[in-house]
C-alpha cells in the first residue's frame, strides 16, 4: 500500500498551479489586449465632448504581429487627440514596426512624453528583482536606441507635439487644452522647477476670447509623487501617467505588489483622483500595452490601452 505524504503533496500542486499560471499569463494574458473606457468631467459645462486615446508602454519588438495589428485596430475609436506616454520601444530595430502600428494615427493631434525605453534597449535581469523594489538603470550596460529616429517619426510624420520638460496648448472640438509633461521621472530625468515659468508664459500669450478658462493636463511617464504633486500644485485638472505595467503581475483580490516608483500600490493603474495641498486632480495610470522581450508575462493585469472621454464638468469636485 502507498502511503501519500501532504506536505509533499501539496508542494506538487503548488508547482502544478504557478506552471499553468505561468503558462497562462505568457502564453494568453500578455497578448489579451482591451481598451478600458472612462468619463472625465474637466472640460467647462455644455463643452464638446474629447476623446482622448492614451497609448504607453507599448515595448514593441518587430515580431509583435498581433500588437501591431491592434494598435492599428484603435483607430475604429476615432480619437480627437493621442496622448503617447513613452517606453514605446521594446527592441533595437522596432522604430518600422511602431510607424506601421502608428500610422492609422497620422492625421490625428498628439503629444508625447518619453520613458527610459525610448532611449536605452531593454537588458536581461532576474525578473524577480522587481518585488524588491523600483528597478534601476543601467545605461552603460544597455543598447542606446535612435531617440533622434523616434523623435523625427512623432514630431515631423505625426506632428505630435513633445512634452519633455515642456508645455504646450492645443485647441480640440472649441476648448484649449494647456499641457505641462516631464522626460522620465524614473531616471531622474524631469526638470519640475522648469514647468512652472513655462506654463506662466503659456498663460501669457493666451488669446483665447471665451469666458471658459483653459483645461490643464499633465502627462508623464512614470507617476512619481514628486510629480504628481507638482501637476497637482500647478492646477491640473488631468494627469495621465504610465511606466507601472498595473503591477504586470497582480494577485488576484489583491492587486498589484508593486509599482516600480513610488505610487502607492492601490492607485498602479485606473482613474483616481490625486490630492495634493487642498487640490485634486484626476490621475489616470495606464496598465500599458506591453511587458520587456526579457519578462514577456501577464497575470491578473491584462494589457490595454485607455479612451477618456472629456466632458463638461456641470458637478466639480474637490
Amino acid at each position: 500500500m502507498r502511503v501519500t505524504h501532504p506536505a509533499r503533496t501539496a508542494a506538487v500542486v503548488t508547482l502544478g498551479v504557478a506552471a499553468a499560471a505561468a503558462v497562462y499569463g505568457i502564453a494568453v494574458e500578455r497578448r489579451s489586449y482591451r481598451v478600458r473606457h472612462e468619463t472625465v468631467p474637466v472640460l467647462a459645462p455644455g463643452s464638446d465632448p474629447i476623446r482622448v486615446l492614451h497609448l504607453s508602454d507599448l515595448h514593441l519588438a518587430p515580431w509583435q504581429r498581433d500588437k501591431i495589428d491592434w494598435v492599428r485596430g484603435l483607430a475604429a475609436l476615432r480619437p480627437d487627440l493621442i496622448v503617447n506616454t513613452g517606453d514605446n520601444l521594446g527592441h533595437a530595430e522596432a522604430l518600422p514596426a511602431l510607424a506601421e502600428a502608428l500610422e492609422p494615427f497620422i492625421d490625428t493631434p498628439g503629444v508625447y512624453v518619453h520613458g527610459s525605453n525610448d532611449y536605452f534597449a531593454p537588458t536581461p535581469k532576474n525578473p524577480f528583482t522587481y518585488l524588491w523594489g523600483p528597478s534601476k538603470g543601467r545605461t552603460h550596460e544597455s543598447v542606446r536606441l535612435d531617440i533622434d529616429a523616434l523623435e523625427a517619426l512623432f514630431e515631423r510624420r505625426f506632428e505630435w507635439t513633445s512634452l519633455n520638460n515642456r508645455v504646450a496648448q492645443l485647441v480640440i472640438n472649441g476648448s484649449q487644452l494647456d499641457f505641462m509633461g516631464t522626460n522620465d521621472a524614473h531616471r531622474g530625468w524631469d526638470r519640475l522647477d522648469e514647468l512652472p515659468g513655462q506654463m506662466d508664459a503659456l498663460r501669457e500669450l493666451d488669446e483665447d476670447d471665451t469666458d471658459d478658462p483653459a483645461i490643464v493636463i499633465g502627462v508623464t511617464h512614470a507617476p512619481y509623487t514628486r510629480v504628481l504633486d507638482s501637476f497637482t500644485t500647478q492646477g491640473a485638472d488631468l494627469i495621465i501617467a504610465g511606466h507601472t505595467h498595473g503591477g504586470q503581475v497582480c494577485v488576484p483580490g489583491v492587486g498589484a505588489l508593486v509599482t516600480n516608483c513610488d505610487l502607492p500600490r492601490d492607485k498602479a493603474r485606473g482613474m483616481h483622483l490625486w490630492h495634493h495641498a487642498h487640490r485634486a486632480a484626476h490621475l489616470n495610470v495606464s496598465a500599458g500595452l506591453g511587458t520587456s522581450i526579457y519578462a514577456p508575462v501577464r497575470f491578473a493585469c491584462p494589457p490595454e490601452a485607455v479612451l477618456l472621454t472629456l466632458v463638461g464638468d456641470d458637478i466639480g469636485y474637490s
